[in-house]
């Protein structure tokens, strides 16, 4: 309930000025966005973009790292089974340091990855595959697509970083990890 309200102002749906206020709908609701990044209601696929986007618009991430549909009054949580995105094409505009790696949604978000919009990997453990992010906005991530992925490693340069030779991409003045050059086990 909003801080000034009190918790018959929310019982009641009234405000202390006399004003009538709506409850904000709570909930989970049966969507699930798969790995890669196909949406589904009800165990079905949603086959109309424009939906997609629409939701996707909607879509936050809070505090408590769950996933949600956000609209003034309804807060519907809904399951993610890695990032909500995937980002199916990059672009490289420029050269060196100071190029801009540009990268596109499933749902047609376009984002520069920068100081704000950072490029990280996380390398599973057992399995040492790499599962590459890119923020799009507001704690959500797009999981870069393999061959956007590879891509970006074969655009990539060698560097040292904190005393182990790593391969990353340069965009607006900024460098991002791939992964590291070399296994320290062999």
């Amino acid at each position: 309930m909003p801080p000034e309200w009190t918790r018959d102002d929310a019982a009641t749906g009234t405000a202390a000025d006399g004003n009538r206020v709506r409850q904000l709908l709570t909930g989970d609701i049966d969507i699930r966005i798969a790995r890669d990044g196909t949406w589904y209601h009800e165990g079905r696929p949603i086959r109309r973009m424009a939906l997609v986007k629409l939701f996707a618009g909607i879509l936050r991430c809070e505090d408590d790292g769950e996933y949600y549909l956000r609209t003034p009054l309804e807060k519907r949580r809904i399951r993610v089974d890695d990032a909500p995105f995937v980002a199916v094409e990059s672009t490289v505009e420029g050269e060196g340091p100071q190029c801009r790696v540009h990268f596109r949604t499933n749902v047609d978000d376009h984002v520069t990855a920068d100081v704000d919009h950072p490029v990280r990997v996380v390398t599973d453990p057992g399995t040492g595959a790499p599962s590459p992010y890119v923020l799009v906005r507001d704690r959500l991530e797009a999981l870069i697509a393999r061959p956007v992925y590879y891509d970006l490693v074969n655009r990539g340069r060698i560097a040292w970083q904190d005393g182990r030779e790593v391969l990353g991409i340069d965009s607006c003045g900024c460098f991002f990890v791939l992964g590291e050059t070399s296994d320290d086990a062999g």
